[in-house]
C-alpha cells in the first residue's frame, strides 16, 4: 500500500514538473511571438518570424502572423507608392494650373483697360473676383503639396507662444479692424515656450486667425493659459456641430462664397500633427471653439 501510494506521488510530481515545463516553454515561445513580431513591424524586411518551440499550435500561429505580416507589408508598400504618386499628381497639376491662370489674369488686366460699357464691366469683375478665387485656390494647393511632398519646417527651436500669438494678432489687426471685429486676447505674463518650427507655428495661426476672420459674427477671442493650451473663440452663426466635425477635412468649405479653399485648417491640422501637438474643433452655443495645443518637453 505504502509502496502504491509513493509510486502514485512520483508520478504526480513528475507530471506536475512536466506541466511545469509545458507552460514555461509556452510562455517562452509566446514571449519569442511577441518579440519576432514587434522587430518585424519595425524593420522593412521579408524575414519571416522564426521561433524555437516545437509546439505544433504555436508553430502554426507564427506561421499564421508571418503570412498576415507578408500581406500587410505589400499593402503598405502600395499604400506608400500610390500616396507618392497622388502627391506627386497634386503637385503637378497644381503648377500646371497657376500657368494658364496667370495668362488669364493678364489679359483680363488689359481687357479692363478697354473703354466698355456699364453692364460689360460689371460682368468682368465679376469674372476677375471668380478667376482670383482659383488662383488662391491654386496657389493653396500648390502649398500644400509642397508641405505633403517635402516638409520644409522640420527644424524646431526653443518659441515662445505668447509673443508668436501677440506678433500674428498684430499682423492680423487691420484685417481685424477692416471686418469689423475687435479681438479680446488673454495672454500669461510668464512665457509660456515649446519647442516648435517657428515658420510652421506662424503658418498655423495664420490659417486660424484667417478662418476666424471669414466666419466670425464681430467678435474674436483668443486666450493662452499657462500649460501651453491656445485657444480661439469666435461666435458663428454660418456653422454647426456637424460642420464643425469637418472643417479640419481638406477643401472642406462652410460657404462657397467667401474664397474660401478648404485648404487652411487642413494644413494647420497637418503641421500641428508634425509638431506632435493636437489642433481641436468644437461648436457649442453658437460659438467656434478652437484649441490648439503643444506638448512640454519636461
Amino acid at each position: 500500500m505504502v509502496t502504491s501510494l509513493i509510486t502514485l506521488c512520483i508520478i504526480l510530481v513528475c507530471l506536475l514538473l512536466l506541466c511545469l515545463w509545458k507552460i514555461i516553454s509556452m510562455r517562452q515561445a509566446a514571449e519569442d511571438l511577441r518579440r519576432e513580431f514587434a522587430e518585424r513591424l519595425r524593420e522593412d524586411t521579408n524575414v519571416g518570424i522564426d521561433i524555437s518551440c516545437s509546439d505544433k499550435k504555436i508553430r502554426a500561429l507564427a506561421a499564421d502572423i508571418d503570412r498576415q505580416l507578408k500581406l500587410l507589408r505589400k499593402e503598405h508598400i502600395r499604400f506608400i507608392r500610390g500616396d507618392r504618386e497622388v502627391k506627386e499628381a497634386i503637385t503637378n497639376i497644381s503648377h500646371d494650373l497657376r500657368t494658364p491662370l496667370t495668362a488669364i489674369c493678364g489679359y483680363m488686366d488689359l481687357l479692363s483697360q478697354e473703354d466698355l460699357p456699364e453692364l460689360s464691366l460689371k460682368y468682368l469683375r465679376i469674372i476677375e473676383n471668380r478667376i482670383q478665387t482659383m488662383k488662391d485656390l491654386t496657389e493653396e494647393l500648390f502649398r500644400y503639396s509642397i508641405i505633403l511632398s517635402d516638409n520644409p519646417y522640420n527644424i524646431r527651436e526653443n518659441v515662445c507662444l505668447n509673443s508668436a500669438l501677440e506678433e500674428c494678432i498684430a499682423a492680423y489687426y487691420g484685417a481685424f479692424k477692416a471686418s469689423g471685429i475687435e479681438p479680446d486676447i488673454q495672454l500669461p505674463l510668464a512665457p509660456v515656450c515649446r519647442k516648435l518650427n517657428p515658420q510652421a507655428l506662424s503658418r498655423i495661426l495664420s490659417n486660424i486667425l484667417s478662418n476666424a476672420i471669414k466666419y466670425s459674427s464681430g467678435v474674436f477671442f483668443l486666450s493662452l493659459s499657462p500649460d501651453g493650451t491656445i485657444r480661439f473663440k469666435n461666435p458663428s452663426d454660418t456653422l454647426d456641430k456637424i460642420q464643425t466635425a469637418h472643417l479640419f477635412d481638406r477643401f472642406y468649405t462652410v460657404d462657397n462664397r467667401k474664397n474660401a479653399t478648404g485648404l487652411g485648417l487642413a494644413i494647420a491640422r497637418m503641421l500641428t500633427e508634425d509638431m506632435d501637438g493636437k489642433i481641436e474643433a468644437d461648436y457649442e452655443n453658437n460659438t467656434l471653439i478652437i484649441t490648439l495645443w503643444f506638448p512640454s518637453e519636461d
